[in-house]
């Protein structure tokens, strides 16, 4: 699926400065795609930029990695995590230390945080752990283009007070009619010049156009046991953080009934799993 642009998106893109990939996260790229990936020079490349070995540091002692003894070096991570489970999480963390983050948006990254986690986590607990670490780098990747559209545009708290008040749902509709484009229109543009796998990409470009997306054909197999966990996970991270009921979840009303029947599972059992991951 190639992201299909209107004439004035396009224009709105030409003045929109959407970050290139860091140059540690070039060369980790090119070292790590090489038949015999030196661990020294790795761990050389990612120390080479303190934002983003500061947040790698920072994720793995983390909830959702769970170790037992903190994690205090870099080869430290490297040599538990290993590197299939080290890429998802380099790229993930990456954006969070380059992409300028507006003082409207001082919760931001904290929320996605919390997103990417329940990602991980909804991973075991629905037995695929093989998709674990790139959900999580979806949970803190898919809203990049938040912070790029505010920093863009002064009067984007207005999209922001709505999504509060209303849901992102809602608040998609409004800013698509503002500026005819959207958070997940750039979100899916910077994903691809970064190079994220391409399921990523097509997930973060339909988050917000989801509704009948799991019969459509639109998005292969990977990318909807990803857009499933993504959604399951926002809807937790909505429960848990808000005393407002269900019904007040307005995205996911409208995909619910899609997610459960492609997880197999009832809302009776969505609730027991919800709670569970609340006591812990």
């Amino acid at each position: 699926m190639a992201i299909s642009l209107t004439q004035q998106e396009k224009q709105i893109l030409r003045a929109i400065s959407i970050p290139p990939r860091p140059e540690a996260l070039v060369q980790f790229s090119q070292e790590t795609k090489s038949p015999e990936p030196n661990i020294n020079k790795i761990t050389q490349i990612l120390q080479s930029d303190v934002a983003i070995s500061a947040a790698i540091l920072q994720v793995v002692n983390s909830a959702a990695f769970r170790r037992s003894k903190e994690i205090e070096s870099l080869e430290q991570a490297i040599m538990i995590l290993g590197l299939k489970r080290l890429i998802p999480l380099v790229k993930a963390v990456a954006v969070k230390a380059t992409v300028e983050t507006p003082p409207a948006l001082e919760n931001f990254w904290q929320d996605q945080s919390d997103i990417a986690q329940l990602c991980s986590t909804l991973c075991l607990k629905l037995n695929k752990p093989g998709l674990s670490n790139h959900a999580y780098m979806l949970g803190l990747f898919h809203t990049v283009g938040i912070p790029l559209l505010c920093v863009h545009f002064d009067d984007y708290t207005e999209v922001i007070d709505v999504a509060k008040t209303d849901g992102w749902s809602k608040a998609t509709e409004f800013e698509f009619g503002k500026y005819n484009t959207s958070h997940a229109t750039i979100g899916a543009l910077l994903a691809q010049q970064w190079k994220l796998p391409k399921p990523m990409i097509n997930v973060i470009y339909y988050q917000h156009d989801a509704n009948g997306i799991f019969r459509s054909g639109e998005l292969d197999g990977i990318a909807l046991e990803l857009l499933s966990v993504l959604k399951l996970a926002r809807h937790g991270n909505f429960l848990f953080k808000n005393t407002a009921t269900i019904e007040n979840d307005h995205e996911w009303q409208t995909i619910s009934d899609e997610v459960l029947d492609f997880v197999n599972m009832s809302e009776e059992e969505l609730d027991e799993l919800y709670s569970a991951l609340e006591s812990t």
